[in-house]
C-alpha cells in the first residue's frame, strides 16, 4: 500500500481513512462492487477501525477525533445520509458498554478513491497514561 494503516507519533495513533471492505471485489475491468446504503458501509468501517484499533492494542474507547465523510447517495437524491452513519456510529460510541463520544467533524464530498463507496473515516486515537 502507499499509506500506512496507521501511524504513532509518542502516544497518539493516526488511522488512514478507512472505507468498506467490497461485497464483491473488482474483476476483469468491472469496479468493486460496495453494500448499497451508508449505514451497511459505516458499520463495516467502524468494524475495520476496531481492528486496526485493537491491532495497537487500544480500543474505541481511546479514540479522541473522528473525520467522517460521506458521498451523497443515490437512493436519497444525492444527499448524505447523515442517519444511516449516525445508527452505525451509536452502537461503538456514546453506549453503556463504550461511552467514549469522540470529537468529529462530519462532511459530504463529491466522491470517494474507491468509486461505489460511500463513507470513509478517519480517526485519532490516544494510548491511556
Amino acid at each position: 500500500a502507499a499509506i500506512a494503516t496507521a501511524v504513532w507519533h509518542g502516544d497518539t495513533l493516526y488511522v488512514s481513512g478507512q472505507v468498506p471492505d467490497p461485497v464483491k471485489p473488482a474483476a476483469q475491468g468491472a469496479p468493486a462492487v460496495y453494500a448499497p446504503d451508508t449505514r451497511t458501509q459505516s458499520e463495516n468501517v467502524f468494524r475495520k477501525i476496531e481492528g486496526i484499533l485493537k491491532e495497537q492494542g487500544l480500543g474505541m474507547g481511546d479514540v479522541v477525533m473522528m473525520h467522517v465523510y460521506l458521498v451523497g447517495d443515490p437512493a436519497m437524491g444525492g444527499k448524505m445520509d447523515f442517519a444511516g452513519m449516525m445508527s452505525a456510529y451509536t452502537q461503538h460510541f456514546g453506549s453503556a458498554a463504550q461511552p467514549n463520544k469522540p470529537a468529529r467533524s462530519t462532511v459530504q464530498v463529491a466522491s470517494l478513491v474507491a468509486p461505489g463507496a460511500l463513507v470513509e473515516i478517519e480517526v485519532i486515537a490516544v494510548r491511556q497514561k
